[in-house]
């Protein structure tokens, strides 16, 4: 009887360590068996396309950065410009302050020097009639020593900044003066320096002389203002090339301050060249000059290009049968 309880004892024993073993490994697979391997797998491509989301945006902020990076360069260089043109202004603003300085001064002594220029010019008169004659008539063709026998004329006019800024008003005065003396020509030109037309549609034409052509030639140059290099051998070569002709009597009237060329005497031989004599003593047309003395306000070592243009047009003017007239101010005497 003790032998079988003793048994039964063991095999209920062990069957019991048997049914814990089993038990506790369900218990540690039921506990470490927390998500399926889908899960998983869902997770690895949700990453992915996170990852490939990032990749984009940072393609993105690239791109914008590039953009942002071109604009602030573009800005930049804008800035750089405007610099630049406040240092012009800057430059320009001291220039006419020194101008309207000398000017201011110069206005002192005005009144005095107009009285003195009209007294003596009454008194010439005076001496001149005294000596001729009361009847005494002109014989050549002589006003104010330039020659005025040309049937043709053509103005060539700088445009330049110095002369349209400063001196304009006195240009259009002197064109005014100068069409004065020509009471009937049979052809008028209007041209820059630099050889461009006032008036397109009469290009290579002449312009003919009527009053009415003659106040719409003086209106446009009020505010007529094309590019120019300040140098007047453009103008006269096509001014020669365009209109000389051997039965026409023509003259040109070359206005300017300065003259920037390298050299005077390559114009000078340039003209010759240009403008041959036709017989002794006599070209192909007359070449005169009106000088504005603009450049002469500023200070002596900023008066170079002004002396540079009075020695040129001198010379043109006597090699061509002209005459340079030299202005003792540029401003308005009306």
């Amino acid at each position: 009887m003790r032998r079988r309880r003793s048994s039964e004892d063991f095999n209920i024993s062990f069957l019991d360590v048997i049914c814990c073993g089993f038990g506790a490994i369900v218990l540690l697979l039921m506990i470490t068996k927390t998500m399926e391997p889908v899960v998983l797998e869902e997770s690895a491509i949700q990453l992915d396309g996170q990852v490939a989301d990032l990749q984009k945006k940072l393609f993105e902020i690239r791109g914008e950065t590039t953009i942002l990076n071109r604009d602030l360069n573009a800005k930049q260089e804008q800035l750089s410009l405007e610099t630049k043109r406040i240092a012009i202004l800057r430059t320009k603003q001291q220039t006419v302050e020194s101008v309207y300085a000398q000017l201011a001064q110069a206005a002192a002594t005005d009144s005095t020097l107009q009285g003195k220029l009209e007294l003596a010019l009454q008194q010439l008169t005076a001496e001149m009639q005294r000596l001729l004659g009361q009847n005494y008539q002109r014989t050549n063709d002589l006003v104010g020593g330039i020659p005025v026998d040309s049937e043709y004329i053509v103005f060539i006019i700088d445009t330049s900044g110095s002369m349209f800024d400063y001196a304009w008003g006195r240009v259009v005065d002197e064109l005014v003066a100068t069409l004065d003396i020509y009471p009937q020509v049979k052809g008028i030109q209007v041209m820059n320096d630099m050889g461009d037309y006032m008036f397109s549609n009469y290009r290579g034409q002449w312009i003919p002389d009527t009053p009415g052509r003659r106040s719409a030639v003086i209106r446009r140059l009020r505010s007529w203002n094309p590019f120019s290099n300040s140098s007047p051998v453009e103008g006269i070569q096509k001014a020669v090339r365009a209109f000389y002709d051997p039965n026409k009597k023509i003259s040109l009237y070359v206005f300017g301050d300065d003259f920037r060329g390298r050299s005077i005497q390559q114009v000078v031989r340039t003209v010759d060249r240009l403008n041959r004599e036709r017989k002794a003593g006599e070209r192909m047309v007359r070449i005169h000059a009106v000088g504005f003395p603009v450049q002469f306000t500023l200070p002596p070592h900023l008066q170079t290009t002004g002396f540079r243009f009075a020695a040129l047009m001198r010379e043109l003017a006597y090699r061509n049968g002209g005459t340079f007239v030299g202005l003792n101010d540029f401003r308005r005497q009306r």
